[in-house]
């Protein structure tokens, strides 16, 4: 891809409507400040003092907040939040990002607020220090009634937009928003409109998932296939392009430092190459921000290969901003793929 197919490609972001139904959570990270330990009076114990609280959309957010950087023109939430304050706080999260519209969200009593609490010790001069997170999540199933609601806005919203992304967090089945029920719907909606691009992915497997385009990791393309986890390059291709040729849609898959691969139901395989290292990384993100642009090339009119080299840049800058999850925008993505040459910089 050369500067003026990426820019024909980025251009088109700013016309692209994009829904996101999935588990929306609130990152809320804790700084702390060691140089102000005490010890508790009461207990005994070390009290860690927090000196700054900062908080952000995640899960599904942070695939939402990198669509927000690339410019992309109206972005659909889909999910749930509870009415409690971490509801109230990812709500406005939500709000604050450019072209989200909420008018799609449920705020219901009947949930908890999904929630990453992120206890981070930051020193002068030194990367931050995640300790252990203080997760809330819902340990129930989802009520049908919340389950109703999110189906009615997923077929409402379907006749405006030209992407679906589907990101399921949750570990337990039928916890969060992309139940079976859910699930059904959307595969429904797959088969009746099949000009929207559908881009699915979830932390335990897409099996059983409609076909859409699926996007995963080496450890969950193993468990999609059932296959053993350690698959190497070669059979990653081999699985990845059976999969989608039964499906009919891409496959995509997030490789580590080998990169990433992309599958298309004609047999071809493309691979891209991970960028090198320039520093301390944290990976957290880094699967969100592929997603994302995926998604958007492909939207555009990108082929694979653009759309797999985009995601490659997006990942590389995101796992080098430390002690948050990041997000790449198109000139930060045009700096990496692109970058001046020394004789241009002189």
């Amino acid at each position: 891809m050369d500067p003026a197919r990426f820019q024909k490609i980025t251009d088109h972001f700013s016309h692209l409507r994009v829904a996101i139904v999935g588990d929306f959570c609130l990152d809320r990270y804790l700084e702390i400040d060691p140089a102000r330990e005490e010890i508790s009076v009461e207990t005994g114990l070390p009290v860690h003092n927090v000196v700054n609280v900062r908080s952000q959309p995640g899960g599904a957010g942070t695939i939402l907040n990198n669509l927000a950087a690339l410019g992309v023109a109206r972005i659909y939430p889909i999910g749930f939040s509870g009415q409690d304050g971490e509801g109230a706080e990812l709500r406005a999260a939500l709000q604050d990002r450019a072209a989200v519209q909420m008018g799609y969200f449920v705020s219901t009593s009947e949930r908890r607020t999904f929630t990453y609490c992120k206890p981070l010790v930051i020193e002068p001069n030194k990367p931050p220090v995640e300790l252990n997170r203080l997760d809330t999540k819902n340990w129930t199933p989802t009520p049908a009634i919340v389950e109703g609601e999110l189906i009615d806005r997923i077929q409402n919203v379907i006749p405006f937009i030209d992407v679906l992304v589907i990101l399921d967090q949750v570990d337990i089945p039928d916890t969060g928003v992309v139940t079976h029920k859910v699930l059904g719907a959307i595969g429904e909606v797959a088969r009746t409109r099949p000009e929207v691009l559908m881009v699915a992915d979830s932390r335990r497997s897409l099996r059983g998932y409609p076909p859409v385009c699926f996007k995963m990791n080496r450890a969950e393309l193993a468990a999609c296939t059932k296959t053993d986890a350690a698959i190497g390059l070669t059979e990653a291709k081999q699985l990845a392009a059976t999969l989608s040729a039964a499906n009919g849609q891409h496959v995509f898959v997030t490789l580590s430092e080998e990169g990433i691969l992309g599958a298309s139901p004609n047999a071809e395989v493309e691979h891209v190459a991970a960028l090198p290292l320039r520093g301390p990384i944290d990976i957290v993100g880094a699967g969100d921000a592929v997603t994302a642009n995926l998604a958007t090339a492909l939207a555009a009119g990108g082929t694979v290969r653009e759309a797999l080299e985009t995601a490659m840049a997006a990942s590389s800058i995101v796992i080098h901003q430390l002690g948050t999850t990041g997000t790449a925008s198109v000139p930060q993505i045009r700096s990496v793929l692109f970058p001046p040459s020394p004789d241009s910089i002189r």
